[in-house]
């Protein structure tokens, strides 16, 4: 039952985050992707790797969620790298976002890196959340 939990989740963070309209500002869009499509234009976010674990108890099923968002920014450098990030944390955390199977119990940021991409242009930002939900 996680993988089906985890799967909720990713499809409300998707909704939360291309519904934003503070953050569809920031990117010029709905610029947030699971599969980066070839023609795509800088800033966007993409929905990282993750993880999710069991925790059940002996009366309710549930799982714990660690998740990575990735921003990705050529002009505005860090800044916007913070920007972005800063919208996408009041869009998210402690959100009680809706699934379509299960319970959110919480979505709670954890830390947030940026690094500069190896083509010296681009920025990139990490952005680490966890969640746990219940099966309802």
């Amino acid at each position: 039952m996680t993988g089906t939990q985890s799967w909720s989740l990713q499809k409300a963070i998707f909704a939360a985050l291309t519904t934003n309209a503070a953050l569809l500002s920031q990117l010029g869009g709905p610029h947030v992707h699971d599969r980066v499509p070839a023609d795509a234009q800088l800033p966007y976010i993409t929905l990282g790797d993750g993880a999710w674990s069991d925790w059940s108890t002996g009366t309710e099923v549930g799982a714990v969620h660690d998740l990575r968002l990735h921003v990705w920014v050529r002009d505005g450098g860090r800044r916007v790298v913070r920007d972005i990030a800063d919208a996408v944390h009041a869009c998210l955390n402690d959100q009680a976002l809706p699934l379509e199977l299960g319970v959110l119990i919480n979505l709670r940021f954890q830390d947030a890196r940026i690094l500069t991409d190896p083509d010296g242009e681009t920025w990139h930002g990490v952005l680490s959340y966890r969640a746990v939900t219940d099966a309802g």
